[in-house]
């Protein structure tokens, strides 16, 4: 356990480090990767540590060209026409130019106000990494890069957050690419919003934030684009919205390659069939991973009777005609889940992509791909997660004697334990257990010596033995819990409060709850607690 106190405009911070399978929310796919288990090394190329970047370096430095330099500059200065954003960000955009620079990138969905505390989570785990490697490589130059999925077409994944445990929602009819959705309705969700927030100084810049960014704008891109760069554009952060002309003619030629061989399908297809073996299947590719991209729609590109088909509509192509809308439409051609993090790769200078336990499970599948088409595959890196707990909910734990890593067992198991410990009768039956297995050792052993039908008998009568042992421990321990009702309801309205749902806040709450209570000093405080190299759990007592 890791402890530090920082001091934050009179706002005390304790951060306490834990390990992520403490928290029993990660996969084992995680747990294995960050203990570098000799399963899935083969998924990914370099490890998150100073070594990794130092090979990531020269591998990137040699594949990407000036010319795609030239052009990823071009396109933001055109992203960024109409934003105002801080001399530190347009001084990242200038220096892509040169060859000693490198980006680390993270992405997200376009969520309505940011969504989840999460978001927040990557980017600051993003800026914080480029800080440490500028330290640890002074010769070169990192940018923090959040990639706006605007061409997700998941709205209903993204369509409200939560507050105070409230539901703040957006109802529109889906279609298409997201990032295009017009703004329109906003207004009334602005509306519902303002009615929760009251009005401090605080909620007024809430109110501000929102108001400005959805009202002020005509699509969700521009929308989200004016929220992380109001947040972070002080830290240098360079957002992107790949849904660009002069980006996606970059991808052109593994657009082509993608609908006349398949590649994607093939390798992606073999790297599960050994995946899979050990680990779970995040995402399976289709023949083509390709949408085709309208004003109103986003539909996969399919191919029948040979001919290139968009689902759901009359829109074909022929070999030849698809080829050439590649070259004079490249917009058109929208990456799925499969394409997308190498479309990212190939435009940018990356060396490492920052996301969720989700996400790096997807990332997994696609090392031969990116070998086939001979493009670096990025260093792979788990985002910072992150639990709060104020002073009065550490001081109650202390009281209840739970420990921030007993704090994350699932309600039951905790109950259990917690009501065990408080037993004024001391009944341990997974000893009585033990013994009770031990004595039926020795009847087995003499059940081998006779016939089959008694050995099953034997085994039988274990298992109703056992069993009754332990109806009669949940018998027990419910009768605990009806004693021990004062203990009970104090432990579940904490940890409640603590993980909402029973799940990590952080995938529950937005960030506007702690802006509320700490206003500009919360992404300060967040900056100082994450150190993404460390590979732990961050628990943030205020």
């Amino acid at each position: 356990m890791y402890l530090c106190v920082i001091l934050k405009k009179k706002i005390r911070m304790k951060t306490i480090q834990i390990p992520f399978l403490k928290t029993g929310f990660f996969s084992k796919t995680i747990h294995q990767y960050l203990e570098r288990n000799k399963n899935i090394q083969p998924f990914y190329n370099n490890f998150p540590d100073i070594t990794g970047f130092h090979n990531q370096i020269e591998e990137k430095q040699k594949s990407y060209q000036l010319q795609s330099r030239l052009t990823l500059v071009e396109a933001l200065k055109n992203q960024y026409k109409s934003v105002k954003t801080s001399e530190k960000t347009i001084k990242n955009i200038e220096l892509l130019k040169e060859q000693n620079t490198f980006t680390i990138t993270t992405g997200h969905q376009l969520n309505l106000f940011t969504g989840p505390l999460y978001f927040l989570y990557k980017i600051i785990s993003t800026i914080n990494l480029c800080e440490d490697l500028s330290d640890k490589f002074p010769e070169q130059n990192f940018v923090p890069i959040y990639w706006m999925a605007t061409e997700d077409h998941d709205f209903d994944e993204i369509n409200y957050f939560n507050f105070a445990g409230k539901k703040v929602s957006w109802n529109r009819k889906d279609g298409g690419a997201v990032g295009r959705f017009s703004t329109d309705g906003l207004e009334d969700v602005f509306e519902v919003f303002s009615n929760h927030l009251g009005s401090s100084k605080n909620a007024k810049y809430l109110k501000s934030l929102f108001s400005d960014a959805y009202i002020n704008h005509d699509n969700l891109a521009d929308a989200t684009r004016f929220i992380a760069n109001s947040l972070f554009s002080n830290f240098g952060l360079v957002i992107i919205d790949g849904d660009d002309t002069n980006l996606k003619q970059l991808f052109n030629p593994f657009v082509k390659d993608e609908l006349e061989n398949n590649t994607s399908f093939t390798e992606v297809s073999k790297t599960i069939l050994e995946l899979e073996k050990n680990y779970k299947i995040q995402v399976n590719p289709r023949e083509i991973n390709l949408f085709y991209l309208g004003d109103n729609f986003r539909e996969r590109i399919i191919f029948e009777d040979n001919l290139y088909k968009v689902n759901n509509t009359d829109i074909t192509f022929s070999k030849a005609e698809i080829l050439t809308e590649v070259d004079n439409n490249p917009k058109a051609f929208s990456p799925n889940v499969i394409m997308r993090p190498l479309y990212q790769e190939v435009i940018l200078p990356n060396l490492c992509y920052i996301g969720g336990g989700g996400e790096m499970a997807y990332w997994f599948e696609l090392k031969a791909y990116f070998e086939k088409v001979s493009i670096p595959f990025p260093i792979l890196l788990l985002r910072n997660s992150v639990q709060f707990v104020s002073e009065k909910q550490s001081k109650k734990m202390k009281k209840l004697n739970i420990s921030f890593e007993e704090m994350f067992l699932s309600q039951h198991a905790l109950l259990s334990k917690k009501i065990t410990e408080n037993f004024e009768i001391k009944a341990d039956f997974r000893e009585k257990i033990k013994f009770l297995q031990n004595q039926f050792l020795e009847l087995k052993q003499v059940a081998q010596k006779t016939d089959v039908s008694f050995v099953n008998a034997v085994n039988a009568q274990e298992r109703k033995q056992v069993k009754g042992l332990e109806n009669l421990e949940k018998r027990l321990l419910k009768a605990e819990k009806r004693r021990q009702k004062d203990l009970v309801d104090r432990i579940t309205v904490l940890q409640n409060e603590i993980l909402p749902n029973q799940s990590l806040e952080e995938r529950q709450r937005n960030f506007s709850e702690y802006y509320l209570e700490y206003g500009s000093s919360f992404l300060p405080i967040l900056k100082g607690a994450l150190v993404p190299l460390q590979l732990e759990f961050t628990i943030i007592e205020l």
